[in-house]
């Protein structure tokens, strides 16, 4: 077979021309100009998104923070009491042995963020959203996994349940970590 050669050809540039003067501009700067704009516009919203929050009042808790603290110490309570009864995961699990540790220190870390939350601390909503993050990427890999109708649809239901409790811990934290105001006083920060 014979190949087909299809090459344009360049016209040569004459010496006395340089190749900046009146070039096009290069691909290069077109989408680094695109970019830039979009990132303009971006910023903009986001500017116009922090303008419009208000900064919590002294002693106020954003909702979402209030149920993310009563679920984190209902699930505590809940981790507690099914160790006290004698559940014990590891039986469920490949682990052998009736360790308690693994469950202490689950209610423990759960206690500790749903303090930091009713005091309405950054760290406090921080380490929640990471506990959120890991349920929903455990019962997502769980749903693959499961082994009937009812196990599936318990799973996205804390699926749904941890991301939408996620999704408005986002603005919570903005309205947490805002800077004060000039003029506004805040006290206990």
């Amino acid at each position: 077979m014979a190949e087909r050669k299809s090459r344009k050809r360049r016209k040569p540039r004459p010496e006395n021309q340089s190749s900046t003067a009146h070039a096009p501009p290069s691909d290069s700067t077109v989408a680094q100009g695109a970019i830039g704009r979009g990132y303009t516009r971006s910023q903009a919203r986001d500017n116009a998104a922090r303008a419009a929050l208000e900064p919590l009042r002294p002693g106020e808790r954003p909702t979402a923070v209030t149920i993310g603290a009563v679920a984190a110490a209902l699930l505590a309570l809940a981790n507690l009491v099914a160790l006290a009864f004698g559940y014990n995961s590891a039986e469920d699990t490949l682990s052998p042995g009736s360790d308690a540790t693994g469950s202490i220190l689950a209610a423990v870390i759960l206690l500790v963020v749903a303090y930091g939350m009713w005091k309405s601390r950054y760290w406090g909503v921080l380490g929640m959203q990471t506990l959120l993050a890991l349920t929903i990427i455990f019962a997502s890999l769980g749903l693959i996994t499961a082994r009937s109708l009812w196990a599936a649809g318990v799973l996205v239901v804390i699926i749904a349940a941890a991301g939408t409790l996620f999704w408005f811990l986002v603005k919570a934290m903005a309205r947490i970590q805002m800077p004060e105001r000039p003029g506004t006083q805040r006290s206990g920060r």
